[in-house]
């Protein structure tokens, strides 16, 4: 038991005060849902000033009663947010099995109606009442959380890319966090009272202020307990998805939602590369335009709702065969069983080999362009290699921040590689530039990019320009590293070569969208196949049976 934290000027959110405000986050559940949700929680009435769970423990939803539950940062004890009587404690990653950000401290005279989340998981699959208000409300949630930077996770260092990678992670996996700068003294120094900051290099605070210098990706993902869900080494299902792009959710989505048990694998950020889109305008319904990130959380709340079990950050090593189907190595060294696997694993961007360029990434030189880097080149030049939709993309969004932005494609019209409706809005744009028949030849720059060249090949000189970032969006390499000893067919550049739709060489394994040799390389056509793929999916699972019945 500890002390009930005393709220004051620094508590930053009540749910009684704010629930006008963020009416989806804090919903009113009707008294179908209540009972529903009676049904199969258990009362709890803890004693004023209990910890309810800590920062990184596992927690379920628990629906207030009476009272009001206290989350906290331990760091300075300071009431981060108060939910009272008639709300509920819970955000989405507690639907996904992941650990909690902040403790939770019982205040006086406080009743739980608690809710383990495998009974809140049962719900949700056999209401669509409760299931749309809870999932909206945990969504809302986290995009408070996220606006709010109250997650109890701080990124601290210096402004290089060591942090841009982790702030670019924590971005594109929906994680709220704050930076602090060694170049805000006062910051720093606030942030040092409360843990042990290194003197050199990145840290990672969490809310049960424990410090990781120099973490990885995957450390970061382990301490907030979000790399694997409910995955044990030799765990079985009926269906892994290698890749959490528009393909991999849409067929994790259908195939989950028709009884199939779903494992998604992704190695970089649920969304893959289309979650790095900062606009996707001719997207069927979509006639404002999405995020890629947007669409990519929407695809991943579907394909939570209906069960599937989502892990990241974690790569495919390998693949081979065994009777019942197929055996998968993650790069931690675990293994998966499947009975049947579907290739998504899309593709990545080109590096060039350009002297210096490597050593600038994250630092000025790019592969998406987000919130992070639009702040990079607010009122400066930032330049974009590339004539697909991606880079189009990329440039219209930049030159919302950008004093200028110069368009790079080597050949003569975008509209040899581009949508007609993004080539015209690039071409008649006040601050863009499309440079045809241009090449980049050079970067500079010591601790951060701050010049280039570009060989323009119409007119045969060279161009100079000082620049804020560079945006790398040229061609694309498969990845299918991992396939290399599988005994799949691959084309001469990699991509799976697949016939009858979907099918690989081997049995039981299937390939959809951009990896797979011959697709059409946009989102909707990879949802498409994502969705259509599982009816073969369903047909092989039905010969396997067939097999194995008697007599079969």
């Amino acid at each position: 038991m500890t002390n009930v934290p005393v709220p004051d000027e620094r508590t930053i959110y009540s749910s009684a005060l704010h629930g006008g405000v963020d009416s989806a986050a804090w919903p009113v559940f009707s008294a179908h849902a209540l009972e529903m949700l009676r049904s199969v929680g258990e009362v709890l009435r803890p004693e004023p000033g209990e910890q309810l769970w800590d920062a990184g423990d596992p927690y379920h939803l628990n629906l207030v009663l009476s009272g009001g539950v206290q989350l906290v940062d331990r760091r300075d004890d300071r009431v981060v947010f108060v939910i009272e009587a008639g709300d509920f404690v819970g955000e989405l990653g507690m639907l996904m099995g992941q650990r909690a950000f902040l403790p939770g401290v019982a205040m006086k005279n406080t009743e739980l109606l608690r809710v383990r989340v495998p009974d809140l998981r049962t719900l949700i699959e056999i209401s669509g009442e409760l299931s749309d208000v809870l999932l909206a409300a945990l969504d809302a949630r986290r995009g408070l959380l996220t606006r709010l930077g109250e997650g109890g996770l701080v990124l601290a260092g210096d402004d290089d890319r060591d942090l841009h990678r982790l702030q670019d992670f924590a971005e594109r996996n929906h994680l709220p966090y704050r930076t602090v700068l060694r170049s805000d003294p006062s910051a720093w120094a606030d942030l040092a009272k409360t843990c042990a900051l290194p003197e050199a290099g990145t840290a990672v605070v969490t809310g049960a202020r424990r410090v990781l210098n120099a973490p990885t990706t995957r450390d970061l993902a382990t301490a907030l307990g979000i790399d694997l869900w409910g995955i044990a080494p030799g765990a079985r299902c009926d269906l892994l998805v290698v890749g959490a792009g528009p393909a991999g959710l849409a067929a994790a989505v259908y195939g989950s939602s028709e009884g199939l048990d779903v494992v998604v694998v992704e190695d970089v950020a649920i969304g893959g590369q289309a979650g790095s889109s900062s606009r996707i305008e001719n997207y069927l319904g979509s006639y404002r335009g999405v995020s890629g990130v947007e669409l990519a959380r929407a695809g991943m709340l579907q394909a939570v709702k209906f069960g599937t079990r989502l892990v990241s950050p974690r790569s495919v090593t390998g693949l081979s065969r065994v009777p019942d189907g197929f055996r998968v190595r993650l790069d931690d060294e675990h293994d998966v069983l499947a009975t049947a696997v579907i290739i998504a694993s899309g593709v990545r961007y080109r590096r060039l080999d350009l002297p210096g360029l490597a050593d600038l990434e994250g630092r000025g030189v790019y592969y998406a362009a987000s919130q992070l880097e639009a702040k990079v080149v607010a009122g400066r030049n930032a330049v974009v290699v590339g004539g697909a939709n991606s880079a189009g993309q990329a440039a219209l969004f930049l030159a919302r921040h950008a004093g200028q932005v110069h368009v790079l494609i080597r050949r003569d019209d975008l509209r040899e590689t581009m949508s007609n409706y993004l080539a015209q809005r690039l071409t008649h744009h006040e601050r863009i530039t499309v440079h045809p028949r241009s090449e980049l030849s050079a970067v500079a720059g010591a601790d951060r990019l701050d010049a280039l060249t570009w060989r323009d090949h119409r007119e045969d000189r060279d161009v100079h320009l000082d620049a804020a970032a560079l945006f790398l969006m040229i061609g694309a390499d498969p990845c299918t590293e991992w396939l290399h000893d599988a005994g799949v067919d691959l084309d001469a550049k990699g991509f799976v070569v697949t016939h009858d739709g979907f099918a690989t060489t081997l049995p039981g394994l299937f390939a959809v969208g951009d990896v797979r040799a011959g697709s059409v390389k946009r989102v909707a056509s990879a949802v498409g196949e994502g969705s259509v793929v599982i009816s073969a999916i369903h047909t092989h699972l039905a010969g396997l049976a067939a097999e194995a019945a008697p007599g079969g």
